[in-house]
C-alpha cells in the first residue's frame, strides 16, 4: 500500500456481502480494511431475514434458482463458494446450522443475531474497522490512484473500493439505491428496469380473494404471455391477504410478473388452486363426486373459507351437487379452480421487498475477482449486481459467494503488489 492511502480497501455497505468481502480481505493478509455503513443498525437485513431467524442458505443451490444475469455467469460465481463452504464457514465461527423440511438452513439458535454477531466477530478478528453510521455520499477516482470517499463523517482515501450497498429493497436498512447511483458515477451501467423482487402483490379493490385474509393454500401461480403461453410458474404456498397475495409462490413470481407485464400489457397472472388438473380433468373430478354436494367435494382440497368463496365467486349454490350444476356454471367453477386470471394492480414496493431485481450486469465484472471491467480497483458484490434469487436463502448464498470472491481477490492483488 502506498503512503497516500488511508486504507488498502474501503467496503461500502456492511451487510452480508460487505462483511463477507471485508472478512476475507482481512483473512487474506490485508491490514487496515475499513467497512462503512450508513444505517443506524448494522446488519438490519440479516436481523429481519427469515422472520428474525435468518435463513442463511439452502441445502441445494444452483443457477436455476436465480434470475437476472446469465445462468452461466451466476454458476461460475456460486461454484467458488458452495453451500458446503458456507456451512463450514459458519460452523468455524461457532454458528451451527440446521436443515428444515423446506431445505432452508437456519442457525440452531433460531436467532438471526447469532449470525450477525458471528460475522461482526469474524470481521474484528480479521482486523476490519467497521464505521457506522457513516453514509458515503461521494466517491471520486483519484488521478494518483485509488478512490476518495466522502461524507458528513469526513474523507477516506482507499487504494481499492468494494461496493456492497445492496439494491433498493428495505430502504430503511440502508439499501436505498444510492449504491446503484455510485456504480453509475464510476462508469457502470444499470439494467433499464430495477424493480422490487420477493414482494407481495396487490389485487384490485373489491376482488373476492382479498376477503380471505389469513387463508394459505398450496397452489400454482403462472405468468402467461399473449396466447396463453406459460412464461414462468411457481408452485408453493399462496397466502391471501387484505391487499392481495403473499406467501412463497407470490413472492417468487413477483419479479417475473412485474418485468414481463412492463414489456407487454397483455401478460396475465393466473392462479391454479388445483394445479395437478387441467380443465377437463377438473370437470371430470367434480362429476365423479356422485351423491356429494359440490361444497363437500371442494373441501377435499381446499379450506372451508376458500371453498365457499370459490363457489360464491363462480355463482354456484353451496348445496348443489356437481351433476345439477348447468354446464356454463360448471365451466366457470372449473376456471376458478384451475386457471383464474388475477387483477394485479402492482406490488407493495421496495419497502416490503426482500430483494431487488436488476442492477449492475455481471458482464461488467471479472467473475474470477468481482473486479470491475470498467474501473480497475473497484469490486462489486451482493445485491448491487443484477442477480436475484428465489425465496429460501438463495440471496444470502449469492452474497456469501460474491463477497468471498471479492475479498479474497483484493487481498491477493494488494498483498502481491
Amino acid at each position: 500500500m502506498g503512503e497516500p492511502f488511508d486504507t488498502p480497501l474501503a467496503v461500502v455497505g456492511a451487510g452480508a456481502a460487505g462483511l463477507m468481502t471485508a472478512i476475507h480481505a482481512g483473512r487474506g493478509g490485508l491490514r487496515g480494511v475499513v467497512a462503512l455503513d450508513g444505517a443506524r443498525t448494522l446488519g438490519a437485513k440479516i436481523l429481519v431475514a427469515g422472520g428474525g431467524r435468518c435463513n442463511v442458505t439452502h441445502q441445494a443451490v444452483d443457477e436455476r434458482d436465480y434470475a437476472g444475469s446469465t445462468p452461466a455467469s451466476i454458476r461460475r460465481v456460486l461454484a467458488r463458494f458452495s453451500v458446503e463452504d458456507c456451512v463450514a464457514f459458519f460452523e468455524a465461527l461457532g454458528v451451527a446450522l440446521k436443515v428444515e423440511d423446506t431445505g432452508k438452513l437456519f442457525p440452531v439458535s433460531d436467532r438471526a443475531r447469532t449470525v450477525l454477531e458471528a460475522l461482526l466477530g469474524a470481521a474484528a478478528s480479521a482486523g476490519v474497522s467497521i464505521r457506522h453510521p457513516c453514509r458515503v455520499e461521494t466517491i471520486e477516482p483519484m488521478p494518483q490512484g485509488g478512490f476518495m470517499l466522502g461524507g458528513a463523517w469526513g474523507r477516506l482515501h482507499a487504494a481499492r473500493l468494494a461496493l456492497c450497498t445492496g439494491g433498493c429493497s428495505l430502504p430503511r436498512s440502508g439499501s436505498d439505491g444510492a449504491g446503484l447511483a455510485m456504480a453509475r458515477s464510476l462508469g457502470h451501467t444499470v439494467t433499464e428496469r430495477v424493480v422490487p423482487s420477493l414482494v407481495p402483490l396487490l389485487l384490485a379493490e373489491g376482488f373476492w380473494l382479498r376477503q380471505l385474509s389469513g387463508v394459505a393454500v398450496p397452489a400454482e401461480l403462472r405468468v402467461l404471455g399473449p396466447g396463453g403461453k406459460r412464461l414462468v410458474r411457481f408452485r408453493n404456498a399462496v397466502l391471501f391477504t387484505h391487499f392481495g397475495l403473499s406467501g412463497p409462490a407470490a413472492l417468487d413470481i413477483s419479479r417475473h410478473w412485474t418485468l414481463h407485464h412492463a414489456l407487454d400489457a397483455e401478460v396475465r397472472l393466473q392462479l391454479a388452486l388445483l394445479p395437478d388438473m387441467d380443465e377437463a380433468a377438473c370437470s371430470r373430478w367434480l362429476l365423479e363426486g356422485t351423491g356429494r354436494g359440490v361444497l363437500a367435494r371442494l373441501r377435499e382440497h381446499l379450506p372451508e373459507r376458500l371453498a365457499r368463496a370459490v363457489l360464491e365467486a363462480s355463482g354456484v349454490e353451496m348445496e348443489a351437487t356437481p351433476q345439477r350444476i348447468d354446464r356454463d356454471r360448471r365451466r366457470e367453477l372449473v376456471r376458478h379452480l384451475v386457471g383464474l386470471d388475477l387483477p394485479v394492480t402492482g406490488d407493495r414496493g421496495f419497502t416490503h421487498a426482500e430483494t431487488t431485481a436488476g442492477g449492475v450486469p455481471l458482464r461488467e465484472v471479472h467473475l474470477e475477482t468481482m473486479e470491475s471491467r470498467i474501473r480497475p480497483g473497484l469490486h462489486l458484490a451482493g445485491e448491487i449486481l443484477d442477480v436475484d434469487g428465489r425465496i429460501g436463502g438463495f440471496n444470502f448464498q449469492w452474497a456469501w459467494a460474491s463477497g468471498f470472491i471479492a475479498g479474497s481477490a483484493v487481498a491477493e492483488a494488494e498483498c502481491r503488489a
